[in-house]
């Protein structure tokens, strides 16, 4: 057996949020490929099944179609228990088996294998320690990542965070906050509350800080906040706007939008020291940058064409370029991690979708039904899409895969927009 450490964020000065994320799922379930997950053998003082747990993350990647626990032959703890005779009876490809188990001090570890039922042979298997016992969910989303890993050779998303803000209240007595939360949507913690506007929250690279935009007397500034320790920096408050930070693929920078000097523009700015550079100069409004990821290149929304499209310009400086030409507008442009395509806005007659803009072909396809879809941002594997969607009660999360055929729903109570999918740390 392997052994593997775990990397939890825990967010001190913080405190949980209101209800978790409501999770559905459609679409996907023809391809999906058979697997079980069964019950994961525990001290009779644990609650948390961390079976469920992955199993839940593995369905939800539409990749995989987990057995119903009711339906199986047999709950082995350990691949020397398992009849693989079972479980080609039911068809199914591959079964996850595990324990947690207490050491000598009480510590608690899981031990778990998984299985290629055709061959009758162990994949893959590990120990994975368990840090904290009250903060089992974690160790789940991390087994869910490895199996997720070792069967489609890609990486997993699931031990990954979202950050969001979320509104509540009447109109003229808005509570705004700044929420993160597992990739599942469990486990909300709020790390900034508002009376005035909080928006555009974005990760930080080693995923211990967020920068968001914040009001104050109606006057705004950008906010780096450090998650563990609740440190809360103003790092720029000029005239104006101040707004759209996004961090630059090594942490140092700061790309945003200010118009202390006249209309809005892209400006880059060194974190540690402050000292800031103008990027775009132009008499329309430059806003919503976005670095790729070699950090060679900005997108950002411009309307010095007439109207809001997506433009390019190397980040040390250079002539913008235009790249989206379809529909009347595109806007909030997002680079895929291995920066292939673009997630964007895209506007047309129907309303507001998201669309995914692949730089090789040129091609643009929809990837959301609109009518009001803002905000994309990208799993870190790429295989998803996080943006924000006009629910029943006000905006909703909701994602869908990169090809388009699986969509989920996160709501709950409230207002929740401006989604930011965090780095998964490895």
């Amino acid at each position: 057996m392997k052994k593997i450490a775990l990397l939890i964020l825990l967010a001190a000065a913080a405190r949980p949020a209101g209800a978790a994320l409501q999770i559905t799922v459609s679409g996907g379930e023809t391809a999906a490929r058979p697997i079980a997950v069964v019950p994961f053998g525990r001290p009779a003082d644990v609650p948390t099944d961390l079976a469920e747990v992955i199993a839940a993350d593995l369905a939800r990647s539409g990749v995989f179609q987990p057995m119903a626990v009711a339906e199986m032959l047999e709950k082995p703890t350990d691949a020397a228990q398992v009849n693989y005779r079972n479980w080609r009876a039911v068809a199914v490809d591959n079964v996850v088996v595990g324990a947690l188990r207490r050491g000598s001090r009480g510590e608690l570890s899981v031990r778990f294998q998984l299985l290629d039922v055709l061959r009758g042979q162990q994949l893959s298997g590990f120990d994975v320690p368990v840090p904290d016992p009250r903060r089992l969910r974690p160790v789940g989303h991390q087994i869910a990542d490895l199996i997720y890993e070792k069967l489609t050779g890609v990486p997993g998303y699931f031990n990954s965070q979202i950050a969001y803000v979320a509104a509540t209240g009447p109109v003229k007595a808005r509570v705004f906050q700044v929420v993160v939360a597992d990739a599942d949507g469990a486990s909300p913690v709020t790390v900034a509350t508002s009376r005035e506007p909080l928006m555009s929250p974005s990760w930080s690279p080693d995923r211990r800080q967020l920068a968001y935009v914040g009001f104050e007397r109606g006057r705004s500034a950008i906010y780096i906040h450090t998650l563990a320790t609740g440190e809360l920096r103003k790092f720029v408050n000029e005239r104006g706007i101040n707004g759209a930070p996004a961090w630059s693929p090594d942490g140092r920078q700061l790309a945003l939008t200010l118009s202390f000097e006249r209309n809005p523009d892209i400006y880059v700015m060194d974190v540690a020291s402050g000292a800031r550079r103008q990027l775009t100069q132009h008499f329309a409004i430059d806003t919503e940058p976005a670095w790729s990821p070699d950090g060679k290149q900005i997108a950002f929304t411009s309307d010095r064409g007439g109207q809001p499209q997506i433009y390019l310009v190397p980040s040390t400086g250079g002539e913008a370029r235009r790249i989206t030409f379809e529909g009347k507008q595109n806007l909030r442009p997002r680079f895929s991690p291995d920066g292939k395509s673009l997630a964007l806005v895209n506007v047309d007659e129907t309303g507001y979708r998201i669309g995914l803009l692949d730089f090789t072909t040129r091609e643009l396809r929809l990837l959301s039904a609109g009518p009001l879809d803002e905000s994309p941002s990208f799993a870190p594997n790429g295989a998803v899409v996080i943006y924000a969607a006009q629910g029943r009660q006000g905006a909703e999360l909701a994602t869908v895969t990169v090809d388009g055929r699986i969509r989920q729903r996160l709501s709950q109570p409230g207002d929740v927009r401006e989604p930011a999918w965090s780095p998964l740390i490895r």
